[in-house]
């Protein structure tokens, strides 16, 4: 599926991340240059595509948007150790894309969706000097999930991580039958009915059958876990940007309590919680998501 043939006035190119990794965008550009660009990094299992509904409607509100494929997934370069995957690599990643884009001693606002959301988290902490204001949708602050995950009910729903750890194992499962397990999360977790055609699952399927994505995939996983509580407690710092968290509150993946707390770390916050979207919030309800972005950027 050409999903790109979807997407007039948006191009596609390649820039440089860090470590010499190169990284496939979707750019759209400014109709308003003095604004900061909006950068919008994607989560597990999706690439620049999760993206499909806040693209447009931040071009056309005068927002230079850039979306990558972060490191590993769909075009981008899939560098071959864990270690490659870790947080500091991915942030150092976007932290690049923002000097590119906004100017060496630029800013961006930057949005993120599940393990962009992390990145996203993590570059406001230790790259605050790029980050104008930072949106996060479904991806728990840090500190606030290595705290829950001590306890059952985040352990109870946190079981993918641990699977994820194996060697091969996983990557086998999801490959099985097609890739009908990652199928089914699209058909089946949101909330809203046809939130992702069977176009769009073509077109996830085709991104993580490519040689390397999957295990790629999977390294960010065995990155954070490898480096454990300990790292996270050690790289856990304050964050002075403005930020909005979107809440889709039947969340699956991470108890209600992750939300919970965050004032002591990211004294700037606003919540935004929606009580009837899922973890898949920008694609649940992409209307609010797109107004409260607006709102928040503008």
């Amino acid at each position: 599926m050409n999903v790109a043939a979807q997407f007039p006035g948006v191009t596609f190119g390649y820039r440089d991340g860090s470590d010499g990794v190169r990284l496939h965008c979707a750019e759209a550009l400014s109709a308003a240059p003095d604004r900061p660009p909006v950068l919008l990094l994607h989560g597990f299992p999706e690439f620049w595509y999760s993206w499909r509904h806040q693209i447009p409607a931040l071009a056309a509100a005068g927002f230079r948007v850039v979306a990558p494929d972060l490191r590993g997934y769909n075009l981008s370069d899939k560098p071959p150790r864990v270690a490659d995957y870790r947080l500091d690599r991915l942030a150092a990643d976007v932290a690049a894309l923002v000097r590119q884009v906004a100017g060496e001693n630029g800013r961006a606002h930057v949005v993120g969706h599940d393990w962009g959301g992390v990145v996203a988290w993590h570059l406001a902490m230790h790259h605050p000097e790029v980050v104008e204001k930072l949106v996060i949708l479904n991806a728990a602050h840090p500190a606030a999930y290595w705290r829950e995950l001590r306890r059952p009910a985040q352990l109870l729903r946190s079981w993918y991580v641990f699977f994820f750890q194996l060697p091969r194992v996983p990557e086998v499962f999801v490959r099985a039958r097609a890739f009908r397990s990652l199928r089914d999360v699209f058909r089946k977790e949101p909330a809203r009915p046809g939130a992702f055609s069977e176009a769009d699952i073509d077109a996830y399927v085709e991104a993580f059958a490519k040689p390397g994505a999957l295990t790629a995939a999977m390294n960010y996983y065995r990155a954070a876990f490898r480096d454990g509580i300990g790292a996270a407690g050690r790289t856990v710092r304050p964050i002075g940007a403005p930020t909005l968290l979107i809440w889709g509150e039947r969340e699956k993946y991470a108890v209600p309590a992750v939300t919970r707390g965050l004032e002591a770390w990211v004294p700037n916050l606003r919540i935004e919680r929606l009580p009837d979207a899922t973890h898949w919030v920008q694609h649940d309800e992409p209307e609010t998501v797109n107004r409260l972005l607006l709102s928040f950027l503008s």
